[in-house]
């Protein structure tokens, strides 16, 4: 009997959960972003080439472990990881003084501070960026995706211009006729046709650069392994592993915002950094999360899981060592026509409405406008956040200080004086607290009321003892009362420690 209650096939059966991706739309709509995301990614890899000072191919390696690495190791599914622009800016003058090898080294390094940040929780952070920041980040990308499309409309024959019109329209108006296949893609292989049909002479991806035609292979970089070189890369390294957990957490955090998702800021901090150290060792450039291409794959192709992550990486390279011919002739008027539907689709259009800026509080514009002006001047996200938040921070505590007030009442026999004080207290509302008391007018006791404020630093509790130090120099006695406890346990550890005596 029990042998037959045992038996397999009277056990329950527990329903398996089919990834998401196996669904025929799902997939259909992951693979063609991928795909989409591919074929852009070619020619920005090669630019971000030129600006590091290295070989074409090692932008399109490097964007090819990035993609495929971060896939399985990232915390944001459907987000892009590729060879940057602001990782190369801050890796060429390496490059360039120190060699190839140095390059590699760093990068591989880079990885390794990166997954440190991230097990130390360098993610959480990213709560202290206000929204006005995140606007103004994500305003800032679009700009700089648009003025990095302009070379391609400058000095170009005029038929390149009527090819970016009309795939701007094709990207409008066919998704009202099917979603079935992306609006991009469409455009991309429809001007690619007439182009090569009718033999128009327009610039094309292969004028870029050299297409790779084999798959990249691992090694160790060229460099001595001593201390020398560790001081020499260690720098470059860092400041490559700021940036670029900068740019792929705010990244992550505005595609949550578009997918109504969440995402695990931590793991995406360790997978760029795990990602980061596969690409060097394949000998790629390095890199983060790139905002176009994210924004094309979740805003305008739909992805929305790590499929098509994967795969832009995969088609990138089977493009390039495949297909090479036939990607070399499509048109970059294509390809810039497709950044530029991106900019218009990433803009916070509502955030410069007249409307908005009307009801929105002066400070919060002038965050996002200073956020976006150092995104701009300086081409490095990373400058412009630290910039947006540190203002935010001026702004709020300035806000906060004029909040903090002090009133007095007189005892009605004279004999003392209680004094209110409300707010929030911290250096910038209590350097003006010691002037708001009568010294030499209050009678001999006086009782200071905190029941209504909170003591948040050292800057508060000096200008305390120095309130209580001017009316003993009076022969007067002060008594704080009304103190929370977080309050009381500040006040009690520092309060006649902070003079110069001690």
């Amino acid at each position: 009997m029990f042998a037959h209650a045992l038996s397999p096939s009277r056990w329950p059966r527990v329903p398996r959960r089919r990834p998401s991706w196996l669904s025929p739309k799902v997939l259909r709509t992951e693979v063609l972003g991928g795909l989409v995301v591919a074929l852009a990614l070619i020619p920005e890899a090669i630019s971000f080439s030129i600006i590091a000072g290295v070989d074409p191919a090692i932008g399109l390696f490097a964007s090819f472990t990035m993609a495929v690495t971060i896939a399985f190791t990232g915390g944001r599914p459907a987000m892009i990881s590729a060879a940057t622009g602001a990782v190369a800016l801050v890796i060429a003058p390496l490059n360039r003084q120190h060699g190839f090898g140095y390059l590699v080294a760093a990068v591989i390094l880079a990885g390794v501070f990166q997954i440190v940040l991230g097990a130390l929780g360098v993610a959480r952070l990213l709560r202290f960026v206000p929204r006005s920041v995140m606007v103004g980040f994500v305003n800032a990308l679009s700009i700089l995706v648009f003025m990095a499309q302009v070379p391609e409309l400058m000095d170009v024959p005029w038929a390149v211009y009527p090819l970016v019109a009309a795939g701007l329209t094709l990207m409008v108006f066919f998704p009202k006729v099917t979603t079935v296949v992306p609006a991009p893609l469409v455009s991309i292989a429809v001007l690619t046709t007439i182009t090569v049909a009718a033999g128009i002479a327009v610039p094309t991806v292969g004028d870029k650069g050299a297409l790779p035609s084999a798959l990249p292979v691992p090694g160790l970089p060229d460099v001595p392994f001593t201390l020398d070189t560790l001081t020499t890369i260690a720098p470059y390294a860092f400041a490559m592993a700021l940036v670029g957990l900068m740019e792929s957490l705010m990244t992550a955090k505005l595609v949550d915002e578009i997918t109504d998702t969440r995402s695990s800021k931590t793991r995406e901090s360790v997978g760029q950094g795990v990602a980061n150290i596969v690409t060097g060792f394949f000998g790629g450039m390095g890199g983060c999360a790139m905002i176009g291409q994210t924004m094309v794959n979740v805003k305008v192709s739909g992805a929305r899981t790590r499929l098509s992550t994967f795969l832009s990486g995969v088609f990138l390279m089977v493009l390039c060592i495949v297909f090479g011919p036939v990607v070399s002739e499509i048109p970059m008027a294509a390809l810039v026509a497709v950044m530029v539907m991106v900019c218009c689709a990433t803009f916070d259009w509502h955030s410069i409405a007249p409307k908005t800026l009307k009801r929105m509080p002066a400070g919060e514009i002038t965050v996002m406008v200073i956020t976006v002006a150092c995104v701009v001047a300086t081409h490095n996200l990373a400058v412009g956040v630290i910039a947006g938040s540190v203002t935010a921070v001026v702004i709020f505590a300035k806000r906060v200080a004029h909040l903090a007030d002090v009133t007095s009442v007189t005892d009605p026999d004279g004999t003392h004086v209680v004094y209110s004080v409300t707010g929030e207290l911290f250096f910038a509302s209590s350097n003006e607290l010691v002037t708001r008391f009568d010294y030499a007018g209050d009678p001999d006791k006086v009782v200071i009321d905190l029941s209504s404020a909170h003591i948040w630093d050292a800057s508060t509790v000096a200008a305390l003892d120095a309130v209580e130090t001017k009316y003993a120099q009076r022969g007067k006695s002060v008594e704080i009362t009304g103190l929370n406890e977080q309050s009381a346990r500040i006040h009690r550890t520092l309060s006649g420690e902070l003079s110069p005596e001690h």
